[in-house]
This record gives structure tokens, sequence and C-alpha cells, in this order.
């Protein structure tokens, strides 16, 4: 069983400048239905979570401050948005997708959030386009319900971005794993320290890429042997990105994706993929490159 969190409050409303990397919210569950890669069955509608949620790892003075727009100029700025109610709805809206996307894998095996990844929250504040941290808020509402079953988490971040908030959030949990797969010279300058990273080259490709993943990833499965997966899969990591400054063919953006995923289904683990990054000047490689991550998906769980 798939399921797919989608609003099309994830694309609006946002200013003229961000409109063009947003419009992949829009495009990507029109392509999907399209091309027959999911029923239209398999969509959810979520809705912002209580508070209590997000708690877990903000500060509720941050939250606070966030909800009633009194961050300051400094602050606002980090996030590279401007303040208004409908960013803050957008923003909750997105972690309450893949908080119920973590429930509705537990059960079908697979859900996928066509936003989130926002892994530049910290507890305090938000940067890089990235006011809340749902694989994080996810991860700890998992940890908070022992009934669920869920002991160790790991959180398997290949955005061409270092997720410097998620690992700066559990730097003191041992019951979730953070591992890292980023440019070395990209954004952020300042890294944080995940429990694994791998800082790549400028340039890196499909070859060097893959094998680096494959001889990681299993060794994090048994060492760590997590009862639940959180995936973020960016496609910022396409040599087509003006963002990346990687090499990826979009046929090795998808052997990526079919090897995590496919690793989580032959293992038996249940698995959250939210999107992430993706910033080429072709909207179409954007939608086309995510487009494939859920063919993946479906060829494995439906």
């Amino acid at each position: 069983m798939l399921s797919i969190a989608w609003a099309s409050l994830y694309a609006h409303p946002l200013p003229d400048n961000h409109r063009f990397p947003m419009l992949k919210y829009e495009l990507l569950p029109e392509q999907l239905l399209r091309e027959g890669i999911v029923p239209e069955s398999a969509f959810f509608t979520p809705v912002s979570p209580p508070a209590e949620d997000v708690l877990r790892v903000h500060e509720a003075d941050y939250y606070r401050r966030l909800h009633t727009g009194q961050l300051t100029r400094q602050e606002e700025r980090a996030t590279g948005f401007p303040w208004s109610p409908e960013l803050i709805a957008r923003e909750t809206t997105i972690l309450g997708g893949t908080l119920e996307c973590a429930r509705r894998a537990l059960q079908g095996g697979v859900a996928l959030n066509i936003a989130g990844g926002t892994h530049h929250a910290f507890r305090d504040r938000g940067e890089g386009f990235c006011l809340l941290n749902d694989q994080a808020a996810a991860a700890a509402y998992l940890l908070a319900h022992p009934a669920l079953g869920v002991r160790r988490v790991l959180i398997v971040d290949l955005d061409v971005h270092q997720g410097n908030g998620t690992a700066s959030i559990f730097a003191q949990e041992p019951r979730v794993f953070t591992f890292s797969m980023h440019g070395a010279r990209n954004y952020p300058h300042r890294k944080e320290y995940s429990d694994l990273d791998l800082a790549l080259p400028d340039g890196t490709d499909d070859a060097a890429y893959l094998a680096l993943l494959r001889t990681t990833l299993p060794r994090l499965l048994e060492e760590h042997q997590p009862d639940f997966v959180f995936y973020l899969s960016g496609v910022d990591v396409l040599a087509t990105d003006k963002l990346g400054h990687l090499s990826l063919s979009p046929e090795g953006c998808r052997q990526r994706d079919a090897y995590v995923l496919g690793l989580c289904h032959q293992h038996g683990l249940p698995v959250v993929v939210c999107m992430g990054g993706g910033y080429s000047p072709r909207i179409a490689d954007i939608v086309n490159a995510h487009a494939a991550t859920f063919r993946v998906a479906a060829d494995l769980w439906l």
C-alpha cells in the first residue's frame, strides 16, 4: 500500500521570486496521475498537527513567535521567506503531512510527502527555506509512542545540502541516527555534525555517488538496526541543478532512489520519503526526477 500527502496549500501563496521552484508541488501530482504511476486513491490531504507534535523538536518560544509574526528581521531573512499567516499554515501542513505519512507507513510500508524534507530548521530557528523540521518531528513522534514499536530511527538525507538542522536536533539522541551525503562546498557553509556525514566534491558523477552509497547504507542498516527510515530524496544532485554542483544524471538519481527504497523493502523497514530540493532551470527536469522516485516506490509496494 502506498500513501501520498499532498495539498494545494504547499504551493500557495508565496512571493513571485519563489513561485518557480514551488510549481513542482502542483505539477508533480498531475504528472503522477496522468502517467498512471499511482492511483488517485493513494493521495490524502494533510492537516496541521497539534502543537505538542511540533514542540518535541522545536522550542516553545520560537514556535510562538513563528505563529504570531514576531521573528526578528534577521531571523526572517535567514529563512528566505517573508512572514505571513499563509506561510505558517503551509509549513505546519507540510509537517502534518510527514507525521501522517509516518503513521501510514507503519501500516502500508511506505508513504511519500509531495513536499517536506525541511532539514535546515533547528530547534530555535529556521534557515534556508525551512521553518519547521518535518522529518525530525515525525521521528520524535514515533519514539514518543512506544506502542508503535519504533525504538530506533535512521534518517537518510541525500539532498545535496547537509541536513544541518536535523543533525543538531538529534545530536544527543542515540535512538536517531542521522546520515547526510551532500556537496562538500554547498550550503550550509557552516556544517553541523550528523552521526555520519559524507561530503562529496563538486562534479561527483553517477558511478562515484552510487558506489559510495552502496558501500555505506547496508553497513548502517546492519550496525544500527533501525525500525523505521526517513528518506530525503532531493533531486538537487542532478547535473542540471543550478545550485547543486554535483553531476548525477536522471538515471543515476533514479538508481539512487531504487537502491535506498529497495533496501528498505527488502528488510521490511517502513519508510517515509520527502522530496527535498530541486532547482534545475527547466521545471520538467525537476518534476520528472521526482516522478521517478514515486515510480520506484510504486513498483516496489503497489
